[in-house]
């Protein structure tokens, strides 16, 4: 196998997913990223967006809310604020998250938010319009 680095997605549920990966794409508050093995070591904020996890067995997608990531040369740590696989993420339950997605990103205009609480919220909505 080729080089791979540990991945650990936790929610605030559950830990998600423990594994030996070849890359992660991630949904940086400042532009996706791609951790790879050897991977110079930082920790940076997340926004809402599409973690893209490739290993040997193909590709996994996960929708996260937001969150802090932890990257290191041999390891990826992802706290997640929430955490669902993409696949799992249909029906029922992705219609509940894009109305609540809507609903924050109404109440924080109308109540004039900062624009970072804004810009969140806007970004919420559209993921989750984009897995719908």
């Amino acid at each position: 196998m080729a080089e791979t680095l540990k991945l650990e997605l936790v929610s605030p549920e559950k830990l998600l997913m423990s594994k030996d990966v070849s890359a992660v794409k991630v949904p940086g508050d400042e532009g996706d990223y791609v951790v790879l093995p050897e991977h110079a070591p930082f920790m940076t904020t997340m926004r809402p967006g599409i973690v893209v996890i490739t290993s040997d067995e193909g590709e996994q997608s996960f929708f996260v809310k937001g969150g802090f990531a932890d990257a290191g040369p041999s390891s990826l740590t992802i706290l997640a604020e929430f955490a669902a696989d993409c696949d799992a993420l249909q029906g029922d339950e992705l219609a509940k998250e894009l109305k609540d997605a809507n609903e924050a990103l109404d109440k924080a205009t109308k109540s004039a938010q900062s624009d970072a609480a804004i810009r969140h919220a806007n970004e919420l909505v559209g993921c989750l319009t984009q897995l719908s």
